[in-house]
């Protein structure tokens, strides 16, 4: 049996969606920017799914602009509409294409103040306040944490954003939580929205993001006028109709989904209970995601500990996928925000849950894992 318990770092595509995908490949291959039946056929299509995108989070079609994925649409976003002279408030508990615009802009004049989070991987509201001045253009903050499944409140932040400031966007990176948390982003206060197809069954390579009307971005591709002029390039529409497929399964299973996952995460802690000295580092609470569950294996490697998982074909991860491999050299930047021990953050596994994740595979897991550990302990003795 195999188990995949990394579905933050990607997702198994539906199989409606490879069949989305290869009917984009066969029946609407005109570019969607000729003046032909075969364009006009997929620049009508292309629109279609606009209409459908946006009504998943209360916005209009001409909000919506097709990206590559999650970190092309953060650097977009944030790149977009920040000048010299401007400042940005995020956290230091963003994702690296975030956090490493946000490096990068502080060498043009750009401020940047990175608000802290407390044990529980939450940033404060009165930070937040305090850090709004009149030149703050832009509040750029992650709705799901993609390491520990910390739940920002969103909706509290945006309120915040709105009565201290009549200038700064509210841009919240949802990759890690759209098809699995409800967005609203009127109801949210939010200004953009970034979302990658990938992390919820769709494909690899796909993604979008809503930009509030009104709001004017730099153009980041520069050449035609596809995606408003922001994003030059004949729009891959392929792609786009899987991306379009998966949300449209997700969303419409949104509820009954979380319930599952979440029975999941709570029969594997049960489990988990069974063995000793281990953190649990994303606890049963309503501001963590059911999706992910951190857990801290004490005196062990973590990434000694993967392997060992990886031989009896059971796939985890030892951070975000994106830094997974420097997380091992530095440990986990997230994890060190929270200020925990460099023992829990050199033995923490994620283990990351879909719809599609079974109790049958948690039982394989535990079992697999009491083994190990009791190899690895008994040989560091």
């Amino acid at each position: 049996m195999e188990v995949y318990f990394d579905n933050s770092a990607t997702t198994k595509p539906y199989e409606e969606v490879i069949k989305e995908v290869e009917n984009g490949m066969r029946e609407f291959y005109g570019n969607p920017s000729s003046l032909h039946k075969l364009g006009i056929k997929s620049e009508k299509k292309l629109n279609e799914i606009r209409e459908q995108l946006s009504s998943t989070i209360n916005a209009s079609k001409e909000e919506i602009l097709f990206t590559s994925g999650g970190s092309e649409a953060n650097n977009l976003i944030i790149n977009g509409i920040l000048k010299p002279g401007h400042h940005l408030i995020t956290t230091v508990f963003e994702h690296h294409s975030v956090l490493k615009v946000c490096e990068s802009l502080e060498k043009s004049s750009i401020s940047v103040t990175y608000l802290d989070v407390d044990e529980n991987g939450k940033i404060s509201l009165e930070d937040l306040k305090n850090a709004i001045n009149k030149n703050t253009v832009l509040v750029s903050i992650m709705h799901v944490n993609n390491e520990m499944g910390v739940i920002q409140d969103i909706e509290s932040i945006g309120r915040v954003i709105k009565e201290c400031s009549s200038r700064a966007k509210f841009h919240v990176d949802a990759v890690q939580s759209y098809g699995k948390l409800s967005i609203d982003v009127k109801k949210m206060n939010i200004d953009m929205l970034s979302v990658a197809g990938h992390k919820f069954h769709g494909p690899k390579g796909s993604g979008f993001i809503y930009i509030k009307k009104g709001i004017v971005l730099n153009s980041f591709i520069k050449g035609g006028s596809q995606e408003g002029g922001i994003r030059a390039g004949t729009q891959n529409l392929p792609a786009i109709m899987g991306l379009n497929k998966a949300s449209e399964i997700t969303i419409k299973n949104i509820n009954r989904n979380y319930k599952k996952v979440l029975d999941i995460k709570a029969y594997m802690m049960e489990k988990l209970s069974n063995i000793e000295n281990i953190r649990i580092n994303s606890p049963l609470e309503d501001y963590f995601s059911p999706y992910i569950l951190n857990v801290s294996f004490r005196g062990v490697k973590a990434e000694v500990l993967l392997h060992l998982l990886e031989e009896q074909n059971i796939y985890v991860a030892t951070g975000s996928a994106c830094t997974s491999k420097n997380s091992i050299v530095n440990g986990s930047y997230v994890m060190k925000a929270l200020n925990l021990s460099k023992e829990d953050i050199e033995s923490a596994i994620r283990f990351s849950f879909s719809e599609e994740n079974t109790k049958e595979e948690v039982d394989k897991v535990i079992t697999t894992l009491e083994n190990s550990l009791k190899f690895l302990r008994r040989v560091k003795r």
